[in-house]
């Protein structure tokens, strides 16, 4: 259960001194981690699934804009998606949209599919737009472009992004490029289907799009009125 992060400074202070280092082993949405490096304390934070690990980078970074850690145990190249997807598919899924700051779509509940892993949203002159998220970690072919095609039309989503693990083949791409461009109201223009492999995504690569909202832009900050330390703090911060 979420702790308010007034609660868990109190706690922090009263048991350590600045530069010590708090260990939190069950850390979830990362609210002990936040309330630590703001206290300037070193910390490790560690949970078991890449859902509450994309969660707590994106509230790091919300809080802390210039903040460095580091993350153990997610993929940092090919090989380490593949052995991802082949252990767990839910896992990569979560993983892999974490990589371009989609939200997953029903959080961590595994229904029934509905052609949807995941959801982008971006700003398009203050109203909030969205992007249908496809994650494929096995074989791909036109078929399933054609099938995005049609969630983007049901979704009433703007764009939509597929994500694979493999290669797209040449009718894959020339398929998603017959969609057409999203035209925002600035009069720029983006590709309303975009193809991207993991690897890819690893070296760098992102959606085009208008500016980008936070995939857990909902949640609710209970610090806003505290002044954030624009300061590069040096101390060890390490995600597990």
């Amino acid at each position: 259960t979420q702790k308010p992060e007034a609660l868990l400074e109190r706690i922090i202070k009263a048991s350590s001194k600045e530069g010590d280092t708090v260990l939190d082993p069950f850390c979830g949405c990362g609210t002990a981690v936040v309330a630590a490096h703001r206290l300037k304390r070193n910390w490790i934070g560690i949970d078991i699934t890449h859902l509450a690990i994309s969660l707590m980078k994106w509230r790091l970074k919300t809080n802390f804009p210039d903040i460095a850690f580091s993350v153990v145990g997610e993929p940092v190249d090919l090989a380490g998606a593949e052995a991802l997807a082949k252990e767990n598919r839910y896992q990569f899924q979560w993983w892999a949209l974490s990589l371009i700051g989609a939200r997953p779509f029903g959080d961590k509940k595994k229904g029934a599919d509905t052609g949807i892993d995941g959801f982008l949203f971006f700003n398009d002159a203050g109203e909030t737009k969205k992007a249908v998220v496809s994650v494929k970690s096995g074989k791909v072919g036109v078929s399933q472009i054609r099938e995005l095609i049609r969630v983007v039309e049901r979704e009433k989503a703007e764009m939509g992004f597929f994500l694979t693990l493999k290669t797209a083949t040449a009718p894959m791409k020339e398929e998603a490029a017959e969609v057409g461009f999203y035209l925002d109201s600035f009069g720029n223009k983006y590709l309303k289907l975009q193809i991207f492999t993991n690897e890819e995504l690893l070296k760098g690569k992102q959606p085009e799009t208008p500016q980008k909202i936070g995939p857990f832009h909902s949640f609710s900050n209970k610090n806003k009125t505290k002044k954030k330390n624009k300061k590069n703090n040096t101390f060890r911060t390490t995600l597990i």
